[in-house]
């Protein structure tokens, strides 16, 4: 099989590098296919258009979405980023965090810190906003040493600065996604926190609302865990999908194109892209 990664981010979200410079990257770990996946925009991937060269792009994004009440994230593999209901749907996920960002300023400025909003903005340099600009904007200004500090003191899960949203629902994001020509991948599984068990009744529903795959390997899985998944994808039927989830260079237990290999083979994605 070709060496490909099909779980990146670019400056376009909360990635550290430019879609070009990923692409150079990718190149330099001998990538030979590459999705970019940013959060809830395809903004990067419109920029490499035509800029590959002898690398393979699929058309990517990881939609943000709720499984009840509980956030989980959808990647769209494939995507034709013309498609008017695709684009709709985006810039309303947009507007969405557009008005999070605010909120999530105003509760700073009530916990004593001054007024961040515009600094997160221009971090996210016209891309999707988040918490990660904040951060950066906080270790810029001398708030915190670093990002993580952020996170963990104000940024974090149940934090000032973590505002809940209304994401879509999990069924109106896969067929987001299928209307768009795309396959719906479950993004890394274990990383929710999840028991098995939940994992389990997200993968049933998953199914269900229409979607094609999971990734079982990806940063930070286990043997053991990666071996769980598999037979999810197999129980239900799915293809399996793989990626690093990378963000920035600086994060060191992450490389792109680098995740463990898969331990038993299971019906791939890959063939099915390229």
């Amino acid at each position: 099989m070709l060496r490909y990664d099909l779980h990146t981010h670019s400056t376009a979200s909360d990635g550290a590098l430019s879609p070009h410079a990923l692409v150079e990257r990718a190149r330099q770990q001998n990538v030979q296919v590459l999705a970019l996946t940013d959060h809830d925009t395809v903004a990067g991937v419109q920029a490499l258009q035509g800029q590959m060269g002898d690398m393979t792009l699929i058309n990517g994004a990881e939609l943000t979405c709720l499984w009840g009440s509980r956030m989980v994230h959808i990647v769209g593999l494939r995507l034709d980023i013309g498609c008017p209901r695709l684009l709709e749907y985006l810039q309303g996920i947009d507007q969405l965090r557009q008005q999070r960002a605010e909120q999530v300023a105003v509760r700073l400025m009530k916990k004593g810190l001054p007024d961040l909003l515009a600094q997160a903005r221009a971090n996210a340099a016209g891309g999707v906003i988040g918490r990660p600009h904040f951060a950066s904007a906080m270790v810029e200004r001398g708030l915190v040493k670093t990002e993580q500090q952020a996170f963990s003191q104000y940024l974090g899960t149940g934090k000032t600065g973590d505002v809940k949203m209304q994401w879509p629902d999990m069924a109106e994001a896969i067929a987001v996604i299928t209307q768009a020509g795309g396959l719906a991948v479950l993004a890394h599984p274990t990383k929710y926190r999840f028991t098995f068990t939940k994992i389990r009744a997200l993968m049933a529903q998953f199914k269900a609302d229409g979607g094609h795959a999971m990734e079982v390997s990806y940063t930070g899985i286990s043997p053991s865990h990666q071996l769980e998944l598999i037979k999810l994808v197999n129980q239900h039927e799915l293809l399996a999908s793989a990626g690093s989830d990378f963000h920035s260079p600086a994060h060191h237990w992450t490389e792109v194109g680098r995740f463990m290999p898969l331990k038993q083979p299971v019906p791939h994605i890959m063939d099915h892209l390229v």
